[in-house]
């Protein structure tokens, strides 16, 4: 379920294990979602328009556009 207070696109709101899907490079045109744990925070900034891009347990990589409870 997605948390309306809780914002993809603030650093502080994302912790490793977090649930959360994402968007993939290669879908940000169709909007793709996928949906896995953080592994690792890759963006160093407070916060990024886009969402803060992240690596799944999965391996992929892309940026945040929900997070879940």
């Amino acid at each position: 379920m997605l948390s309306l207070d809780m914002n993809g696109t603030l650093r502080k709101n994302i912790t490793p294990g977090l649930s959360v899907s994402i968007v993939e490079k290669h879908n940000q045109r169709s909007g793709q979602k996928t949906e896995g744990a953080v592994k690792d925070i890759l963006t160093n900034s407070a916060q990024h328009p886009h969402g803060i891009k992240v690596r799944l347990t999965s391996g992929k990589i892309g940026r945040v556009v929900e997070i879940h409870r």
